[in-house]
């Protein structure tokens, strides 16, 4: 079947379902220049995620992190809402979209105009001390010494989730519930291969959800639970389905 021909079968599906999701993850945000984690030109090919994402190394040598963490912060401080951002928002303010769960801590999805976002790894824009757990806004915080301390003396780190961390309870259970309520789950720009957000496409699948996949490469989903696999951008994709709608 062809691009085009996909693509209008993703914008039926949209327009029939009542109640759509999209999970979103890092290469969403790629075309903002921010960069994604996995495949060519990722994040960890860079840095190994055991030495600087774990919560344990973050311990162990958080100036070592922050100094990743630094370099990282200001391209997502400079990134702006792409097409893909902006597309899902538009989806969700015509009524075609319920909630964006996203695994990306840039807060772009917010920026972009959508209002219903889950952040299923937390926000970037806030550090949260590890001695007494209270949370600042990051462009409060000097960061010209690293690592960044509370008014306690504890450590800061970015209110995100690291490996080997939990998944804040109210964004999982949010992310739960829709998976679990959904009829449609778009799947954009992302692996799905770490738990527990890789389980959200299966959960939405088990129950009776139709899954639509938006990515690059093709992953394990694509072969596995996608019923729909787009093999394009996530701006291209969705400029693309908000085109068919518009008809």
């Amino acid at each position: 079947m062809s691009r085009k021909a996909l693509t209008e079968k993703v914008a039926e599906l949209l327009r029939s379902s009542r109640l759509a999701v999209a999970l979103t993850g890092a290469g969403l945000s790629v075309e903002s220049g921010i960069p994604a984690f996995r495949g060519s030109q990722g994040l960890w090919d860079r840095y190994d995620p055991l030495e600087y994402a774990h919560i344990e190394a973050f311990r162990a040598d958080p100036k070592k992190v922050w100094e990743m963490l630094a370099e990282l912060g200001g391209l997502v401080e400079r990134a702006q809402p792409n097409a893909a951002h902006r597309g899902l928002a538009r989806l969700e303010e015509m009524g075609y979209l319920r909630a964006v769960i996203t695994q990306n801590i840039d807060a772009l999805h917010q920026r972009a105009g959508s209002r219903e976002v889950i952040e299923f790894h937390g926000n970037g824009q806030r550090l949260i001390c590890l001695g007494c757990g209270r949370r600042y806004a990051q462009d409060a915080v000097a960061l010209g010494t690293l690592p960044p301390r509370c008014s306690c003396r504890g450590v800061l780190k970015p209110d995100v989730v690291f490996f080997g961390e939990p998944i804040p309870t109210e964004a999982s259970e949010k992310a739960l519930a829709y998976c679990r309520r959904c009829d449609l789950l778009l799947v954009i720009g992302t692996s799905a291969v770490v738990a527990p957000a890789s389980h959200l496409p299966l959960i939405a699948k088990q129950q009776g959800a139709r899954v639509v996949e938006i990515n690059l490469e093709r992953t394990h989903l694509s072969d596995t639970v996608a019923d729909v696999v787009l093999e394009t951008s996530a701006s291209q994709a969705l400029n693309d389905i908000l085109e068919f709608l518009g008809r």
